[in-house]
């Protein structure tokens, strides 16, 4: 494909969707959408709508599956517990959304702060006893802040214009050798690839102009070493996907999208349940180290 320019972005032109294009950006060195959305365009997505018109069932299907939910942030605050020293406990969720991850901490014995754009959501953290900033998480608000042990950004930077900016304010929140614990969608992933070159599948991942960056293991891992972090630990999550090849549709058919993610929770707690659940984040682990798995997800520890 040709190489679109602007500014000081350019790179090969990997997709055009509906009028959005995505580029190999060589500057960035990751895939993003171009030309970027406005300021303007994302605050009116994120602080009003994203919650009400875009996810309008997140709420009530995040609370139904609040069990699933509270093993995965178990893991993720054992992890920190890992690589922090036991008094190192204060801990801010960028992007806090309904408020179930701060949550968590606040009754594991961590100090637990939120930021997130939308008032819905900061409303309904709230209501679960969260504290709660509602804003974006930007210089000028990251000043207000303080220092933190560590920072959890879930499904975060793949809607920023600026991703290499919100890792550096993150760094910045660190105090040292604080931990960052980053995840996004693992996208262009060999599963999507060969589902769009082989059965003909449109690249239903890229989803302007809510996600405009597209990143793998290794592109993430290369921004976090850009800014002052070295990459600790790498997993991943269930390779949904995979039920698209073995074909189960959910693209076309929404509905079986919710019974392919039941279908992944039960993997989840089974093994969680029958005292597996190391055994199931080795599992995850062995994905992410050949770049499989549906998200990224690194541990990055601030240098």
């Amino acid at each position: 494909m040709h190489q679109k320019t602007s500014e000081q972005h350019i790179g090969h032109l990997v997709d055009d969707i509906d009028g959005f294009q995505v580029i190999e950006c060589q500057s960035c060195g990751f895939k993003h959408v171009h030309p970027l959305p406005t300021e303007d365009e994302l605050e009116k997505i994120y602080r009003h709508e994203y919650y009400t018109l875009d996810k309008p069932l997140f709420f009530q299907e995040t609370e139904d599956d609040k069990a699933w939910w509270n093993m995965v942030y178990s893991d993720r605050y054992e992890t920190l517990e890992h690589f922090l020293p036991e008094t190192s406990r204060r801990i801010l969720d960028v992007g806090s959304g309904p408020g179930h991850f701060v949550n968590y901490g606040r009754r594991h014995g961590w100090t637990a702060l939120g930021i997130e754009p939308s008032s819905q959501a900061c409303e309904h953290a709230r209501g679960l006893g969260v504290e709660v900033v509602e804003n974006f998480f930007n210089q000028e608000t990251a000043n207000t802040l303080g220092k933190f042990d560590a920072i959890h950004a879930n499904a975060v930077l793949e809607h920023i214009p600026n991703p290499r900016e919100m890792l550096s304010l993150c760094r910045e929140a660190l105090v040292p050798g604080g931990i960052l614990c980053v995840v996004v969608p693992n996208d262009y992933n060999p599963f999507q690839e060969t589902l769009r070159s082989y059965e003909g599948y449109r690249p239903w991942w890229v989803a302007p102009p809510h996600h405009l960056n597209y990143f793998n293991f290794e592109t993430l891992g290369n921004l976090l070493a850009s800014v002052g972090f070295d990459v600790v630990l790498k997993e991943t999550t269930f390779p949904i996907d995979m039920f698209l090849l073995m074909g189960d549709n959910y693209v076309e058919s929404p509905e079986l999208g919710r019974a392919c993610h039941k279908k992944r929770m039960r993997f989840d707690t089974q093994l969680s349940k029958a005292g597996n659940n190391q055994a199931k984040r080795d599992f995850y682990r062995a994905l992410a180290s050949v770049g499989m798995g549906r998200e990224v997800v690194l541990f990055a520890k601030k240098l």
